[in-house]
C-alpha cells in the first residue's frame, strides 16, 4: 500500500532542486562542489542529469548547507 502511495507522488528531479539551490543561495558549481568536497566536473553531471549523489555526498550537502536530505531528495520543500 505505502508503494503505491509513492508511485503517484511527482518528485522534482535531482538535477532541478540542486539547480534551483545554487540559483537561491547565489552559488557557482565550482563554490557549491568545494564546499562538499567534490570536483566542479562532478556537480554538472549532477545538475545535466547524467548522475546522482551518492550517500556521502548528500550527507556532505547537509552538513555543509544546513538542508535536509528529504529536501534535496524532492520529499520536502526548502
Amino acid at each position: 500500500m505505502i508503494m503505491s502511495t509513492v508511485e503517484n507522488k511527482k518528485f522534482k528531479d535531482f538535477s532541478a532542486i540542486l539547480a534551483e539551490f545554487l540559483r537561491e543561495y547565489g552559488l557557482t558549481q565550482t563554490a557549491f562542489a568545494s564546499k562538499i568536497g567534490v570536483k566542479q566536473s562532478q556537480v554538472s553531471e549532477w545538475l545535466k542529469g547524467k548522475a546522482k549523489p551518492g550517500y556521502d555526498n548528500l550527507r556532505a550537502m547537509v552538513s555543509a548547507f544546513d538542508v535536509t536530505a528529504e529536501y534535496l531528495l524532492g520529499l520536502t520543500e526548502l
